[in-house]
């Protein structure tokens, strides 16, 4: 009853869509801007670095999108009169456990993948630690990181989802548009002109994986572990000079970048084993329903919460 948890609130479907909109407005004009001018991004990039260090730089793009997080945040106890925790979970209380499973096992999964392939293609890859540059950029990756990664969460997977469930009545139409918007969201990532649209197949698809997560667990929790594991690890482990983040990692990739099989493996094979991997462990069942079932109305979830409350 995840997307149902907005009924919680203090209903009005417009309050849903005033975030959203604007975030989307500014990604389109981001991605003009991105475009049209005559300076591709990653030398925008590079001269940013240069003229004012990694770590600045990478405050100057983490910093916004922390804000962030607390606009959605405040504007959903503010404006919507809903608690955190029911825009979080259907749980009575959000599952810290679950959210610090996902971050182990999905920071771990990506070390020891990392790790195999720096063994397998050492050519690949530059050791590049520095004690007195590490420090100061794990400290900011560690307090910014979660904050940014948690604010796209929040906007597409809670505050999104469950606005459009609650107007479409049904699940997978948030599912679907989160998703993709999810996904288009990263088109003016360096990465995208460095290998092409054809890495948009990574990031919608990680997109359905983490909406998958969210409307089959009932709540946020895994796909927040998830995701800010998915970018801190990386910051901290291995940058390259065409990616969104560029720091002073342990290691530097110094290969030349193609699209191919490991844009497609994560989507279609390591994706769908984590998702089996979390439905047996937390019990999901009813993946039809959950997926592509209807959202009851507000008379039948109040309803069913009070039959649920009689039966406690």
């Amino acid at each position: 009853m995840y997307i149902e948890q907005g009924y919680k609130g203090n209903i009005g479907l417009w309050k849903y869509f005033v975030i959203p909109l604007c975030f989307i407005g500014f990604m389109g004009l981001n991605y003009i801007a991105t475009v049209t001018s005559p300076v591709s991004v990653e030398d925008a990039m590079q001269q940013m670095i240069t003229q004012l260090g990694s770590n600045l730089v990478l405050i100057m793009l983490l910093a916004p999108l922390a804000v962030g997080l607390f606009v959605v945040l405040g504007w959903t106890y503010l404006v919507h009169q809903q608690s955190i925790t029911s825009l979080t979970t259907s749980r009575k209380k959000i599952d810290w456990g679950r959210i610090l499973f996902a971050f182990a096992l999905w920071g771990g999964l990506t070390i020891l993948l990392t790790a195999i392939d720096i063994y397998f293609s050492p050519d690949d890859y530059v050791f590049n630690f520095n004690m007195g540059k590490f420090i100061p950029l794990a400290i900011i990756a560690v307090l910014l990181i979660p904050l940014q990664t948690s604010f796209e969460e929040y906007l597409f997977r809670a505050h999104m989802m469950q606005g459009l469930g609650l107007l479409a009545k049904n699940r997978w139409v948030p599912l679907v548009v989160t998703s993709v918007l999810f996904g288009l969201m990263h088109i003016a990532n360096p990465e995208v002109e460095k290998l092409g649209l054809g890495i948009m197949i990574y990031y919608i698809g990680t997109g359905f994986f983490l909406g998958i997560l969210t409307l089959m667990d009932e709540g946020l929790e895994l796909a927040l572990g998830f995701h800010a594991a998915n970018n801190l690890i990386t910051a901290l482990l291995v940058t390259a000079d065409w990616t969104a983040f560029q720091t002073d990692s342990i290691y530097r990739d110094i290969s030349e970048p193609i699209i191919g099989w490991d844009v497609l493996i994560p989507v279609f094979v390591v994706f769908p084993i984590l998702l089996f991997l979390f439905g047996r462990k937390y019990g999901w069942k009813n993946w039809k329903e959950k997926l592509f079932g209807k959202v009851l109305t507000k008379d039948e979830f109040v309803a069913l919460n009070e039959k649920e409350s009689n039966l406690a």
